[in-house]
Order: structure tokens, then C-alpha cells, then sequence
């Protein structure tokens, strides 16, 4: 798969996202931002400037003062909490840094969570899982937890269960922060390899130059919008 498809409309489309933070600091004024399938975009900035607050009003967490959000077509302020919630669940992934794999649940039961809250059946769920986890090159693991991994093991569960519903959209925040250079790299390739496989659009915030290099396009958030 090419890195994106310009043929089909963006997966992620903000407009005029305008946000403010307590006392007053305005972090965007106008901000508009587009994601393709298949594109990988990395955000970067200086601390502060509200990269994490960017991926939360794209995610439907928070509210912007003015503006507009879309994903895969749907507007999310069109949607109550409960179905913002639904909505996120099916259509959105995300990975994080500090992983959040859930320490009583073997890794199978992990990366399966998304589709049984879904409603998926518990078989099909640990079979999809199985299937994932072998992707991201974990097969036969599904028994065991989380204790027993290292750090770029659980990121590799974290990626798998960020994709195991096929989202429209996936959101990484610092996904490779706590990770040395090496496994770091060989957890950014999979990540970008499973989103354009998955034809699905990302967006990762980082401050790793290596890890904006090796993305599609990289946008630098400042106190007056994207660059």
C-alpha cells in the first residue's frame, strides 16, 4: 500500500479548533489539520504548546472552544457522551507511552478487549487476537501477562490492541518515549507498517526527531498553530 491514498477522502479533518487553557492561554486559534488513509503524520513541539490537548479534541476526550472534528466522515460534536464513547471505541486506536496494558489480564484477553466491548464473542475475540499478536510478531503468547514481557514486548500488545479492530484512525502519544534507540525504531516500523497495511490514518505526537523522519509528513505545533 502507498503511504496514503489521495483518492479518498481524509479520515481526520479539524477545522478552525480554537482552545484555550485555564487563566487564559489560547494553545490554537484556527487550527485546521487533515489525515489521509494510509498517512502517517507525526506532531512535534516544544513542551506545552499542547500536543497531547490536540490529540484529545481529535479523539472526541475534549471539547473544543470553537471548531470542528471529523472522523471517518462523522462530525463528533453530533454525538452525546455515550455514543461519543461508542464512536471512538470502534473507529479510533490509540498507543500510548506508558502502554496501559492491564496487569490481571493475559495478553490475549488484552489485545481482545476492544472487539469483546465491541460485542464481539469471547472466542472470535481471542482468536482475532492470536491472529494480531503473531502480526506483531507475538505469536503463541496469548497466555501469558504482561510481568513477563520486556518494555518493547508490551508495545508491540499496545499496538496490537490499538488495531485489532481495524480503526480509522490511530493516535499515538510518545508511543516510543520509554524505549531504547533500537527497540524503539523497530516498534515505530511496526507501527507504521500495521497502520498503511490496515489503510488506516495516524497521527503521532513526538518529540523523537527519528521518529518525525520516519513518518509521511510532520507538523510542528507552536503557539500560533501548525507549521
Amino acid at each position: 500500500m502507498t503511504p496514503s491514498d489521495p483518492t479518498r477522502p481524509p479520515v481526520l479533518v479539524a477545522q478552525g479548533l480554537f482552545r484555550s487553557v485555564p487563566g487564559g492561554r489560547q494553545l490554537f486559534a484556527g487550527l485546521d489539520l487533515a489525515v489521509a488513509p494510509g498517512e502517517v503524520l507525526a506532531i512535534t513541539g516544544e513542551s506545552g504548546v499542547g500536543k497531547s490537548t490536540l490529540l484529545n479534541l481529535v479523539a472526541g476526550l475534549d471539547q473544543p472552544d470553537a471548531g470542528s472534528v471529523r472522523v471517518a466522515g462523522q462530525d463528533l460534536a453530533q454525538f452525546g457522551d455515550d455514543a461519543r464513547t461508542a464512536f471512538r471505541r470502534d473507529n479510533i486506536g490509540f498507543v500510548f507511552q506508558a502502554f496501559h496494558v492491564l496487569p490481571h489480564l493475559d495478553l490475549g484477553h488484552n489485545v481482545a478487549l476492544p472487539l469483546v466491548l465491541a460485542g464481539v464473542g469471547g472466542a472470535a475475540a481471542l482468536a482475532a487476537a492470536e491472529a494480531m499478536m503473531a502480526a506483531v510478531g507475538l505469536p503463541g503468547r496469548s497466555t501469558d501477562f504482561p510481568a513477563q514481557l520486556s518494555g518493547g514486548e508490551l508495545q508491540r500488545i499496545a499496538i496490537a490492541r490499538a488495531l485489532i479492530h481495524r480503526p480509522a484512525l490511530i493516535l499515538a502519544d510518545e508511543p516510543t518515549g520509554n524505549l531504547d534507540p533500537d527497540t524503539a525504531a523497530r516498534i515505530l516500523a511496526l507501527l507504521i507498517d500495521q497502520a498503511r497495511q490496515s489503510g488506516a490514518a495516524a497521527v503521532i505526537v513526538t518529540h523523537s526527531q527519528a521518529v518525525a523522519a520516519a513518518c509521511d509528513r510532520t507538523l510542528v505545533l507552536t503557539g500560533t498553530g501548525l507549521q
